[in-house]
């Protein structure tokens, strides 16, 4: 085979976003719609719990979709459910069915063709329904705002659960199981990487339910949005933040990061003072009641040092670990696993679906529909600001 002329290489910080993908078993294609001609890979069975699920959010969506097209007044505003350089994401009710969702609203600076090719490749999420993926009832735009009409999750995303402390362990698990099955589907069934995940990607709500937002579908938004994303860039793997080609291994090297994050608290590049974890690790966690503020869960976006300087510490520095002293082999096995530097030696998600963190999570009885109600509470009484990024 004859070798392809290189590229020239950019420097370490380019902060170019390639959005081409490695031709391997874990690679994907982020930004070609599925061919329909081509069979997609069966998704994962459902267990009852979320087959019934997944039933009562597609009779919603089909009552939503009745009503025609989408304008502006249809909806009315109920709360602010986040803000950030990302948008705003506000809870609102549908008024002619009733239906309470949650609308992120993003104003960018774009041409017309630029706005319409992004709401073309939107509609693919029609097409994703899984039970770890939010369900996606529209899109529509007033001008050069997008609006994105999603199911409404009432713990939040795992930022806010955040700020009243660590999450336990055993919760870890299931979101890990969660996030690594609805990466899977989105590679198998629609041939898409995620892109962008971290603690405020990934929500929860009060029936159990974890499921991934945000997630790569149109390569126009994540193009057009890309520059103002410091907290995206901070949660990035190495190979990105060189502008190298990447895949779905990039997506794992996030979820090593956020992984971090939620055991001990706050973000983990650079690693807390042993003061500081000591401290947080003595604290009861996030769920507990009565509630406390986590002072430390500061999140990548707000990190107190310049972006390149943070840059170039994930780029040239050893990856972040899990403490020693507080987190048995299996879960910090498996996070090495994630945050290997070096692409060929990362877990793939075949070998982290296997990884035996994962298999005990899975079969693991854990109430995590109750932890939930229990963060919602603590939120409520300590008047969580809300954020995104």
């Amino acid at each position: 085979m004859a070798e392809k002329r290189k590229k020239p290489k950019p420097s370490p910080l380019s902060l170019q976003s390639s959005v081409e993908t490695l031709d391997s078993p874990d690679g994907s294609i982020p930004d070609k719609v599925p061919d329909p001609s081509k069979p997609s890979a069966a998704p994962e069975p459902m267990t009852e719990q979320q087959a019934l699920q997944m039933k009562t959010f597609l009779g919603q969506k089909e009552e939503f979709l009745t009503h025609g097209e989408l304008k502006d007044n249809q909806f009315e505003r109920l709360s602010e459910l986040g803000h950030g350089n990302g948008g705003v994401v506000l809870k609102v009710m549908h008024k002619p069915s009733g239906i309470i969702m949650a609308r992120k609203m993003i104003l960018l600076d774009i041409k017309p063709t630029v706005r319409n090719q992004i709401m073309r490749e939107l509609k693919v999420l029609h097409d994703c329904n899984a039970s770890y993926i939010v369900g996606f009832f529209g899109s529509f735009h007033v001008n050069n705002e997008i609006s994105i009409l999603m199911q409404h999750m009432d713990g939040g995303s795992l930022d806010l659960v955040l700020n009243t402390g660590r999450i336990p362990v055993d919760m870890i698990g299931q979101i890990t199981v969660a996030v690594l099955n609805g990466l899977k589907y989105l590679r198998d069934t629609h041939h898409i990487i995620h892109r962008d995940v971290k603690p405020s990607n990934i929500l929860v709500n009060s029936e159990g339910e974890i499921k991934l937002c945000d997630f790569g579908v149109s390569g126009q938004l994540i193009n057009s949005m890309a520059n103002s994303f410091v907290g995206t860039r901070s949660y990035m793997a190495p190979e990105r933040l060189q502008g190298e080609v990447y895949s779905v291994l990039s997506d794992i090297w996030s979820l090593g990061v956020s992984l971090i994050e939620m055991a001990i608290g706050s973000y983990p590049i650079p690693a807390p003072p042993k003061e500081q974890l000591d401290e947080e690790m003595r604290n009861p966690p996030a769920g507990s009641l009565p509630p406390r503020r986590n002072p430390y869960a500061s999140h990548a976006n707000a990190i107190r040092m310049p972006v390149f300087e943070l840059l170039q510490m994930i780029f040239t520095d050893d990856p972040p670990r899990l403490p020693d002293e507080y987190f048995d082999d299996k879960f910090k096995s498996f996070v090495a696993l994630c945050l290997q530097k070096d692409v060929k030696k990362r877990g793939t998600l075949s070998a982290l679906l296997e990884h035996k963190f994962v298999e005990e999570s899975s079969k693991a009885k854990v109430d995590f529909a109750s932890w939930v109600k229990r963060t919602i509470d603590a939120n409520a009484l300590i008047g969580t600001p809300t954020s995104i990024t």
